[in-house]
């Protein structure tokens, strides 16, 4: 999960985080749209899934949370 500029939390899978971070804040192309106009500020939390398809799954129930629920889950890994 990534903290944008803002403060807004973004959610997303990869297999290189630090890599997509540095996508995301223009460093390397391909970053997504949602940092166009608030760029990324840090990765606030990380899960290791044993495949992409857990991943997907885990992302899925992330994004469904609230944003109390997912400053929750981000307090929790620090």
């Amino acid at each position: 999960m990534i903290r944008s500029n803002s403060g807004k939390l973004y959610t997303g899978i990869s297999t290189d985080p630090d890599r997509r971070f540095r996508e995301h804040a223009g460093e390397l192309a391909g970053g997504a749209r949602f940092f166009r106009g608030d760029p990324p500020l840090q990765i606030v939390y990380r899960e290791r899934a044993s495949d992409r398809s857990e991943a997907s799954r885990r992302e899925a129930e992330i994004k469904k949370l609230t944003r109390g629920q997912k400053l929750l889950l981000i307090g929790a890994s620090s």
